[in-house]
């Protein structure tokens, strides 16, 4: 496969996903790349690499809240090298947590000290550079994350950069958002397909608190399991931003810029 890659002209440059992170919002990723090209057949796809090894890489909020001391991020960059190894030239990683620069920094040196002809593109970065062109200077962002995410500012400091206020809920309802993401009775990590109505209601009611009492003008969901339980692009008129799909977006445009769907703007999935 890699021989084939060097033989043919790199355009579309192939994908490469790290997965794992969790492993349905690595799928998730892939669909919606597929749902973000312009194809009329399957020749016309973007190739594209999933490398979902969740039991390789350790836990990226345990990391970030001081309960393990091995960075998942040397792992995650071993990853990123064998997908370069096997072609990718365009990389995306499905977990807005492992984009803390403490995680990510160490997984791009492994990367860069093994192949430098490989873009990473930032979930992040993509997410916020989306929100600001959909939102008035000054507008007020509805963040909804880990709380791995929240504590290390990823996104209240993109957004602040960006111009924008990021608006997060209170304490417990962040709690809520975590134990909707990660408890083993009923989270979304335990339970993904079909994510469990304890959950989706719990980050329902979590968007729509930040539309009705916030005053914000989007609401962005800064974690990969969330768009598994809201599917909506509108909350109380508010649009709801899914940072997975623009990041899939993203890498369409990085790989192959005339196969991009912009149209995909205007559907709504169901």
């Amino acid at each position: 496969m890699v021989q084939r890659f060097e033989r043919h002209a790199l355009s579309p440059l192939p994908i490469g996903i790290v997965g794992g992170m969790g492993p349905y919002a690595g799928y998730d990723l892939v669909r919606k790349i597929f749902r973000w090209t312009k194809a009329g057949c399957d020749e016309d796809h973007l190739p594209v690499m999933l490398h979902s090894f969740p039991a390789w890489i350790p836990g990226r909020p345990a990391f970030l809240l001081g309960r393990i001391a091995e960075n998942p991020g040397e792992d995650i960059g071993g990853i990123m090298v064998q997908l370069a190894r096997c072609g990718a030239r365009v990389l995306g990683m499905p977990c807005n947590t492992a984009h803390s620069p403490r995680i990510l920094d160490a997984a791009m040196k492994r990367l860069q000290d093994s192949c430098e002809d490989v873009r990473f593109i930032s979930i992040i970065k993509s997410a916020v550079d989306h929100v600001r062109s959909i939102c008035r200077p000054g507008g007020r962002v509805g963040l909804l994350g880990t709380v791995a995410t929240l504590r290390t500012r990823l996104y209240q400091d993109a957004l602040e950069q960006a111009g924008l206020e990021p608006v997060v809920p209170g304490q417990d309802e962040c709690d809520l958002v975590q134990d909707a993401i990660s408890s083993p009775g009923f989270g979304i990590k335990s339970f993904s397909d079909p994510v469990s109505p304890r959950a989706r209601g719990i980050l329902l009611d979590a968007a729509a608190r930040l539309a009705e009492e916030k005053d914000v003008s989007v609401i962005l969901l800064g974690c990969t399991e969330i768009p598994l339980a809201i599917r909506e692009t509108s909350l109380g008129g508010i649009p709801v931003v899914d940072a997975t799909s623009i990041l899939a977006r993203e890498l369409v445009r990085a790989s192959c810029p005339e196969r991009l769907n912009d149209a995909i703007e205007l559907q709504t999935e169901e």
